[in-house]
């Protein structure tokens, strides 16, 4: 995970003006998040990796996160998988840093996007359906209600979230001019897969 200051936001190095919307954007990247209590929109473009809209309602304080499990295996009625860590670390990081800017955990609400089947010669069991699997399951046993969700399919998606209103769109891409998605995401599952393992996580 990229760390970056935490002041009244959680910086991301992305930054940028949306001409479209006419605000304040961040885009993230596989392995990255962003939290903020102003009027900032989060951006990012999934392929097989699952993002999480995180928002406590009442304080209007959000984030987004972008991940993805790094290998075969997934969450089972016991304990995580080694793989399911790298999930539980992307959505306990981003709820301690919205934690940290007022959110109370159990005002918490989460909207999920991706786990698209977009790497050719993947049919079964598939990355993107092991990412769905365990992010539904991570937020049942902490019991943060999912508002609305936008999983699974065979299209890369494009997610605008609105921190401020809680507002979420998404565009599916239906036409790629390029590999640039999957090339990132199978970079990344490669980076991960063979980074060491880290200590744990503080929880709040």
């Amino acid at each position: 995970m990229n760390a970056f200051e935490l002041n009244n936001q959680h910086l991301a190095p992305n930054r940028y003006f949306d001409r479209h919307f006419e605000c304040e954007a961040v885009k993230i990247l596989p392995g990255e998040y962003f939290v903020t209590a102003d009027g900032i929109m989060i951006v990012t473009v999934l392929g097989s990796c699952v993002s999480v809209c995180l928002r406590d309602p009442v304080r209007c304080v959000g984030g987004m996160n972008h991940f993805l499990l790094p290998n075969e295996g997934g969450p089972d009625n016991s304990a995580w998988s080694d793989s399911a860590r790298y999930g539980v670390y992307a959505m306990e990081i981003l709820i301690n840093h919205l934690i940290k800017l007022g959110a109370k955990r159990s005002s918490l609400e989460a909207k999920v996007f991706g786990g698209g089947n977009v790497l050719r010669g993947l049919t079964s069991n598939t990355v993107g359906e092991r990412n769905c699997e365990f992010v539904l399951e991570f937020l049942r046993i902490e019991q943060i209600p999912v508002v609305a969700s936008d999983l699974l399919d065979q299209y890369p998606r494009k997610v605008y979230f609105f921190p401020s209103s809680g507002k979420v769109m998404v565009r599916k891409i239906k036409s790629l001019h390029n590999t640039t998605i999957m090339d990132r995401e199978s970079e990344y599952r490669m980076r991960i897969r063979h980074a060491p393992k880290s200590g744990g996580v503080d929880l709040f």
